[in-house]
């Protein structure tokens, strides 16, 4: 039994199925079976039962479960607090960055600190924004770009820019004729939405709540391109923000401003907060933010 056996054990109870714990871990559920197989033979136990509502832990799976947790938690920390050492020893600034704020500084930002700094090793990943930020809780990379609001207490915070959320329709839409809407005109709507993993997807599902409805979600993206596109075919609504919808621009698109409310895309670099902050990772910040002055002055087009 190793660490992946743990961490496959872990998440079988989290789905509390084997076959959706092994679509999840992209492996057969007859190859994940005969982990756990291997496991309880190892141990000389039964770790679960099968039920009609799914997977029930034993005793001694609760037992191993306890300390799986334990043990991943401990060395999920010991690693990241490795790699911690070793970007430090090697002046490297490790990026985490939620989709859609490279496309706001523009690539070039990232080439042109590669230009000038060398010998900065530069690493860089995307994900969605909630992921980012459970990720940099759990001490993965040096520094960060995530979406707004994020919590003071935990970070130090530099806002990049900030853009007012819009409703995109399509011209032959019925709302395409007003000039502001609220999220009352939604109601009924077919929407496509980034999933939850985007904060806008949480305020935009928050406002129709507060409103008293839910929203009807037909279908949750990645990303706004395919919100941008299903909208163009007037399959639906969604939402945006100004520099996509600029970025993007297609004939037959309309954004309307929400009049009742604050809808705000808020980009922001953060550090944790009280965790030292190396020389690199200072200078890649002050080049971020020298980047956006300059783009603000129209020096940098988008």
């Amino acid at each position: 039994m190793d660490m992946k056996d743990l961490e496959y054990f872990r998440v079988i109870c989290q789905e509390k199925s084997i076959g959706q714990a092994a679509r999840r871990l992209y492996l057969s559920s007859q190859g994940l079976g005969r982990i756990l197989r291997n496991m309880e033979t190892e141990l000389d136990t039964t770790l679960l039962v099968r039920t009609k509502k799914g997977i029930v832990l034993t005793e001694s799976g609760e037992a191993l479960l306890k300390t799986a947790e334990q043990i991943g938690e401990s060395w999920q920390n010991l690693s990241q607090e490795i790699r911690n050492i070793e970007n430090r020893k090697r002046g490297a600034v490790d990026l985490l960055s939620a989709y859609g704020i490279i496309r706001l500084l523009t690539p070039d930002c990232l080439t042109a600190f590669r230009e000038a700094w060398p010998d900065i090793e530069l690493g860089y990943r995307e994900y969605p924004d909630c992921q980012v930020e459970r990720l940099f809780l759990e001490k993965e990379g040096n520094v960060a770009f995530s979406i707004g609001p994020c919590p003071e207490g935990l970070y130090d915070i530099m806002e990049l820019e900030s853009f007012p959320v819009k409703l995109l329709v399509n011209e032959s839409h019925p709302l395409s004729r007003k000039k502001e809407v609220t999220i009352e005109d939604l109601r009924g709507e077919k929407l496509f939405i980034e999933s939850s993993e985007f904060k806008i997807y949480h305020l935009i599902c928050d406002k129709c709540r507060e409103a008293g409805f839910e929203p009807d979600i037909v279908y949750e993206t990645s990303g706004f391109s395919l919100c941008h596109k299903m909208v163009a075919k007037n399959r639906g609504l969604s939402v945006t923000v100004d520099f996509v919808f600029d970025d993007m621009r297609q004939n037959g698109l309309v954004m309307i401003p929400f009049s009742d409310g604050d809808y705000r895309w808020s980009a922001q670099m953060l550090t944790r907060k009280g965790e030292y902050i190396s020389e690199e990772v200072q200078i890649f910040m002050k080049h971020v933010k020298d980047w956006m002055n300059r783009i603000e002055r129209g020096e940098i087009q988008r």
